[in-house]
């Protein structure tokens, strides 16, 4: 109640102080969307207008699958305009919800009445919000009506193309005598009509003409010479190469089809774009030379595809190994099947513009697809391959199967009298296999490329080899990257142009395409390719600014300050840390990535941080400390438990440490901050060392401490202030103990201070005859075995003497007892 009071007060005290009257108030509060309400109702109108003009349409080109197409295009953009006009009154219903919101509900019964104004002022913003929900509930329902539409364009286009596959026609009327007779008019009609339209040209257009197909020429000339300098060995196979490797052949097969039949596709249609533009053509001739055009292309690329993966002349570069003779009579058979095809499709467009008898339309393409059933029963009865004993061998099963049940389905279906169903599949067999083919080839020839090594014995990359810096690990990725870019320009090339025989338009593929740049919706998730990409970019050019950047603060602004190495790898760091976050965040919000949705997932992740990567985290933390504090700095010499080193790298994991032996040490950032560190050179590289020596007793010690005195002093980097010391430091066990202590400015150099001081040392007490002694070592004695006897007869000999000498000496010992006489014992003396 007393918020209610307070409240109350607040709007008397707004109402004491505003000079304007209610009725002007209301009036500004409306005014500023009176205009944009009615500018929206005047869209929708339109909008709705220009959608039952296309509904009408629809009635009348039913029958007309590319006129649909077009209609569903227009509607789509219909109903893109439509749910703009709705969003365009969003931020004027979100400040109205928020000021209804601020005025609260009206009072209840009982309690006390609000002021008129704000009474007022509730009613005037829920009046212009119906009107706005208004406005948005038309553009929603005209937009629910062209999603209407739009499906209604899916079924037609549907059932139209299911009749035209399982239409039948009766051939009683198409095989008939009077067949002939419409064909000799067709004829004499289209030979009049291109005769006259010749005549016009050449009198009259004879120069644009000539200019036309020389510029054309010549833009197909360019991309043939370019495609064959570029590309050198891999357009053509080389007949002197016997044994060419796979990946050449595939290599040739592919660029010797793909090539060639764009510079012929760019030499019509650039021919048929300046006939356009010069306006030599009419409108029947038009149609007659885009449809001439489209046979020669496809008829092109099918001849050069045969004679790429076959090659009649040169067996060691077929993809296929089959034998010279069948590969002739196949890409014959093959290049017949395409011009039968294109002939087919070039007389159709002719009867449809000239409005020929359906007759004559059945009976010629009955006759086509009885040929194209013909030549694949040929194909498929063939035997290419030899065997050992000289035996021809036919297709592998499934193929050779495959082949005689497409003949045979489509001269069935042809005689049964479903001539769309018959054309259908042989217009499949030649134009789709050969696109299928084509893109098998690259797709190959792409693998081959991006195996390890493939591409550095490529023309290409032993021209890179040869010409540039490029080592093999570096022609080796970019082998992946040749192999990725052949992949997506076979895909982009062949999908939709195999979508396009399948009976799909131009305007399908737009809209697919449309639909897959803005945005896919899955579930509550939107992917769009185009969003993706501009995050990648945006992320890449703030990458390489980052990197520009810490190039330019490192090597313009700290290098010329004199600042200190270790202070400006430090700041590098950070600035490329810092930079490459920034880069990310920007690169997906550029993306459309909404990174308040990305917190669950961040929540979720927290406990398994916690558990798994705590060891991670810490090391990371540890380097941003190590980079704050900067206890020691890339340069520095370290001491890290058994690790000394100087440090080489400094990053928010980890340490690198080079050891003097030259070994890398990688250190994690928490073992330095957990432990102890030893800095030869935190903050100056000042620094002492210690020599010991040792003399042996009986020399004289104040004579020693001179010498050594004076050799520490006269040494060039041994600094004279702190001056050097030489401390009598022990009675040694076997020698009489001295330590010389010298300061040195840079304390990297003391190995080498330490090893002048030693030479020095040695030299002078070998001239004044001073003694260092040396610990004794020990005498081991080595029993060496006795050596093999070189003289039996003397060794028989000496054993002959013991042997008697023994003997005697029994003997004796015997006389002895019996005598009773002791044997005397030998003279101590």
């Amino acid at each position: 109640m007393f918020l209610r009071l307070l409240r109350l007060l607040l709007v008397f005290a707004l109402v004491i102080s505003a000079s304007p009257s209610f009725e002007a108030m209301a009036q500004a509060l409306g005014q500023g969307s009176i205009g944009l309400i009615t500018d929206q109702q005047k869209v929708i109108q339109g909008l709705t207008a220009k959608t039952d003009d296309l509904e009408k349409k629809m009635q009348q080109d039913g029958e007309d699958d590319a006129s649909l197409v077009d209609i569903r295009l227009q509607l789509e953009d219909l109903s893109r305009a439509a749910l703009t006009s709705a969003v365009a009154f969003r931020p004027r219903l979100t400040d109205i919800n928020n000021r209804i919101e601020v005025l609260g509900p009206p009072p209840a019964a009982g309690q006390p009445q609000e002021p008129d104004i704000v009474t007022g002022e509730r009613q005037a913003l829920a009046s212009e919000k119906a009107e706005i929900n208004a406005v948005v509930a038309s553009a929603q329902n005209l937009s629910i009506r062209i999603s209407g539409l739009i499906d209604k364009i899916g079924n037609m286009r549907s059932e139209q193309f299911r009749n035209f596959l399982t239409k039948r026609y009766a051939l009683s009327e198409a095989l008939s005598p009077q067949v002939f007779s419409d064909a000799r008019d067709e004829y004499a009609n289209f030979y009049k009509a291109v005769s006259s339209w010749l005549s016009f040209a050449f009198k009259f257009k004879f120069q644009a003409v000539l200019a036309a197909t020389f510029v054309a020429l010549g833009l197909a000339l360019v991309l043939l010479v370019g495609g064959r300098r570029l590309f050198g060995r891999i357009f053509e196979a080389d007949p002197t190469v016997e044994d060419p490797s796979y990946l050449s052949r595939l290599s040739v097969a592919f660029w010797s089809t793909l090539l060639p039949t764009l510079a012929v596709g760019v030499f019509l249609a650039s021919t048929v774009f300046f006939f356009n533009y010069y306006n030599v053509l009419r409108g029947d001739i038009g149609v007659f030379l885009n449809a001439l055009a489209a046979v020669i292309a496809v008829v092109f690329c099918v001849n050069r595809l045969t004679n790429a993966a076959l090659e009649p002349r040169l067996p060691n570069w077929r993809l296929i190994p089959v034998q010279t003779g069948p590969a002739r009579w196949l890409v014959r058979l093959t290049t017949a099947m395409a011009v039968v095809i294109g002939v087919n499709n070039f007389l159709s467009i002719i009867n449809d513009k000239m409005g020929s008898p359906l007759s004559l339309t059945i009976a010629r393409s009955f006759v086509a697809t009885i040929v194209v059933g013909i030549i694949l029963i040929l194909m498929a009865m063939l035997r290419p391959f030899k065997a050992r004993d000289g035996s021809w061998r036919p297709w592998p099963a499934w193929l050779r199967y495959l082949a005689l049940a497409l003949g045979l389905f489509t001269i069935a279906a042809a005689l049964l009298g479903y001539i769309g169903l018959a054309l259908f599949v042989s217009l499949q067999v030649v134009v789709t296999g050969t696109a299928l083919i084509t893109a098998y080839i690259g797709f190959l020839s792409a693998q081959a490329i991006g195996e390890e090594g493939a591409f550095a014995n490529t023309t290409v990359g032993r021209w890179l080899s040869a010409n540039s810096s490029y080592e093999d690990a570096a022609l080796d990725q970019l082998g992946l990257v040749v192999s990725v870019a052949i992949n997506l320009m076979i895909v982009l090339v062949f999908l939709p142009l195999i979508l396009l025989m399948w009976g799909f338009q131009p305007g399908d593929i737009q809209a697919w395409a449309y639909k897959l740049a803005t945005g896919i919706t899955i579930g509550s998730v939107t992917i769009s390719v185009t969003g993706i990409l501009s995050g990648i970019i945006v992320f890449i050019i703030g990458y390489f600014l980052t990197r520009w950047f810490q190039g330019w603060l490192d090597g313009s602004v700290m290098a010329r300050g004199k600042v200190d190495t270790g202070v400006r790898n430090s700041i590098r760091l950070a600035v490329g840390y810092a930079g490459v976050a920034v880069a990310g965040l920007v690169g997906i919000s550029a993306a459309g990535i909404d990174l308040s949705s990305l917190a669950l997932v961040a929540g979720a992740l927290s406990l398994g941080i916690g558990f798994g990567l705590q060891n991670v985290v810490s090391n990371f933390v540890s380097g941003l400390i190590l980079l704050a504090e900067r206890p020691f700095k890339v340069g520095d010499w370290i001491v890290a438990g058994d690790v000394s080193g100087t440090v080489k790298k400094i990053s928010v994991r980890a340490t690198e440490i080079e050891t003097f032996q030259r070994q890398s040490v990688i250190l994690p950032n928490s073992n330095l901050i957990n432990n102890a560190v030893g800095n030869w050179t935190h903050r100056n590289k000042l620094g002492r060392v210690e020599i010991k020596v040792g003399v042996a007793y009986g020399s004289d010690v104040k004579q020693v401490h001179a010498i050594l005195l004076e050799i520490a002093r006269s040494h060039a980097m041994v600094l004279k202030n702190p001056e050097p010391f030489v401390l009598f430091s022990n009675f040694g066990a076997a020698a009489l103990e001295f330590e010389i202590r010298v300061f040195l400015a840079d304390i990297m150099n003391g190995s080498v201070v330490q090893n002048d001081i030693r030479f020095a040392v040695l030299e002078k007490f070998s001239d004044l005859h001073i003694e260092i002694p040396s610990t004794p070592r020990a005498v081991v004695e080595v029993n060496k075995p006795k050596a093999w006897p070189t003289d039996d007869d003397k060794i028989e000999a000496d054993f002959a003497e013991q042997e008697q000498a023994k003997v005697e000496a029994a003997a004796e010992a015997k006389k002895l007892a019996k005598s009773g006489r002791k044997a005397r014992k030998p003279d101590p003396s």
